[in-house]
């Protein structure tokens, strides 16, 4: 069974399984399903807990030993085991399949890890807790649903915020959850009637949001500049290689490049998850001078690396507005030496 943070509360009210797989990038979310999960294990009598923490290659022995072994009092108890490279290894694979397949009514696991890749997904241990239990991915929420996401969260907090409200404060975490959840819940302090203006926003809300550079491709090939731009000031303050930001930025020209010439209209496989930013590039990348647009990365390059004077993110700021379509100065016509 495949379950969401969403459906798993409703889940738990109707049924605990003998397993669950907690899997995603989203610390907020993910620890909010896994307490999810340990409350109702805990309602229903599994009081003891016990925690395993395993690397690939690490001895599986303990885990296998405490699984088997009944405590001197006979408590049920949750088993949780995180794995922080989501990858047990080959004995790890093995150990976990053999525990999942057991028919323990007195045992319930909770498997904890980032998000899965393609090869780890189609694990024989995962297929194990599809099988018995449930899985629950994590994704992160994404800029068009933050505002969304942010609205239900004040109704659980009871309070009433604007659309310009949610906006500005979407702006103002994304990329970081766990701070947008804790910046709603000072408002419940600060707001004693629970009325949530903009005002409210720019007075009492610090800016943390936190970006990586696949944001940003996807902000430049939307052509969305404001935002893109804002990333790139987000990404320099967090101490990011200028040198990321670049590639991030000349891989969102060479996709739209490639999307060009391709004729048969496929996308870039590697951006099914953004196909709506890369349509809205496509649409767009007609009009744009790609020989003007390396002449700028190949200035940036040079920046970085110290081989020509200026700010190499100033340079970079202006390579994401020229690939948004907003070109604030003319590109020069050659790469100084």
């Amino acid at each position: 069974m495949k379950l969401n943070p969403d459906s798993l509360q409703t889940h738990l009210e109707q049924k605990l399984l003998p397993a669950y797989l907690v899997s995603g990038d989203e610390p907020l979310l993910t620890g909010e399903a896994a307490d999810a999960v340990r409350a109702r294990a805990r309602a229903d009598g599994f009081t003891e807990r016990e925690s395993h923490f395993l690397e690939r290659g690490s001895d599986w022995d303990d885990v296998r030993a405490s699984a088997g072994n009944m405590s001197l009092f006979g408590s049920r108890r949750l088993v949780e085991i995180r794995l922080p490279s989501g990858k047990p290894g080959v004995a790890g694979n093995k150990a976990l399949v053999a525990l999942l397949e057991r028919s323990d009514p007195d045992t319930v696991f909770l498997i904890l890890t980032p998000r899965l890749d393609r090869d780890a997904q189609s694990a024989d241990w995962v297929r194990a807790v599809e099988e018995h239990g449930a899985w629950v991915q994590v994704w992160p929420i994404d800029v068009d649903r933050l505002p969304g996401w942010l609205r239900g969260r004040c109704r659980r907090l009871k309070l009433d915020a604007t659309d310009e409200a949610l906006e500005l404060l979407a702006e103002r975490t994304e990329g970081n959850l766990l701070a947008a959840h804790q910046e709603l819940e000072k408002l419940q302090l600060l707001v004693p009637d629970g009325k949530v203006t903009a005002d409210t926003i720019l007075s009492s809300v610090t800016d943390s949001a936190r970006f990586d550079v696949f944001q940003l491709g996807e902000a430049v090939l939307a052509g969305d500049a404001e935002r893109a731009l804002r990333m790139i000031a987000g990404l320099r303050g967090e101490g990011t290689e200028a040198t990321l930001v670049l590639w991030a930025l000349t891989k969102a020209m060479r996709d739209l490049w490639n999307g060009m010439a391709n004729a048969t209209g496929a996308k870039p496989r590697t951006w099914q998850r953004q196909s709506a930013a890369l349509d809205k590039g496509l649409r767009r990348a007609g009009r744009l001078s790609f020989s003007a647009l390396t002449v700028r990365a190949g200035r940036a390059d040079r920046m970085v690396k110290g081989r020509l004077a200026g700010d190499a993110w100033d340079e970079i700021a202006l390579l994401a507005a020229d690939i948004c379509g907003r070109s604030p100065l003319a590109t020069p016509q050659t790469v100084l030496k």
